[in-house]
């Protein structure tokens, strides 16, 4: 696929490709954040198989982004892992849109990393990709992840009844979205023309 892999840098925040060398970086942070994501994270239902491992998530991940349906992302900050981003159900054809997801490290959360991140990937699908549409689906009740949407402009286009199955049962989302058109400056300026000042961190 055009545009991957690669690797995406604005100030201290640097978007780059999951590695299976990440694998004992990735368990700590899951591990200290436990408590913090397990509401939002997706379960299988009733029936399916386990999540899968790290190796192997990261195998099929690498697989779809090859088969250009997806772009799997490690975020640092100042060269260490806060949190991953990943651009899935990327579909071309006559809709050429993508899904955005995402979760950061709790001790780092508020600081704009996230919105930075989730501009970035924006601005690489729109611009390097051709992708048209950039969507986000997210809980109502997760507030934390509702102020990155927030933050960026996406237009909220509605409720998702049972969407997706999180947390042991199937829950409603928002979906929030952007299409190209909508940020013809790029929304990384947009942003970061709109931030507040720069937290020292």
């Amino acid at each position: 696929m055009s545009g991957w892999p690669v690797e995406l840098r604005s100030g201290d925040v640097t978007l780059r490709p999951l590695r299976r060398g990440d694998r004992t970086a990735w368990a700590r942070l899951r591990s200290a954040n436990a408590g913090w994501l397990e509401r939002w994270e997706a379960t299988p239902p009733a029936g399916s198989s386990a999540p899968p491992s790290f190796p192997a998530m990261v195998r099929e991940l690498r697989t779809q982004a090859r088969q250009g349906h997806a772009l799997p992302f490690v975020v640092e900050h100042h060269g260490r892992m806060v949190g991953q981003l990943t651009v899935a159900g990327i579909t071309w054809g006559s809709l050429r849109s993508g899904t955005v997801g995402y979760w950061v490290d709790r001790r780092v959360a508020g600081r704009g990393i996230m919105p930075t991140a989730v501009a970035l990937v924006t601005d690489h699908c729109f611009r390097s990709l051709g992708l048209h549409r950039v969507e986000v689906n997210i809980r109502p009740e997760n507030a934390p992840s509702l102020r990155v949407v927030e933050k960026l402009g996406f237009r909220d286009e509605g409720l998702r009844r049972a969407y997706l199955h999180i947390d042991g049962a199937w829950r409603d989302h928002r979906t929030f979205a952007l299409v190209a058109e909508e940020v013809p400056e790029g929304l990384l300026a947009r942003w970061l023309a709109a931030r507040p000042p720069h937290r020292s961190s």
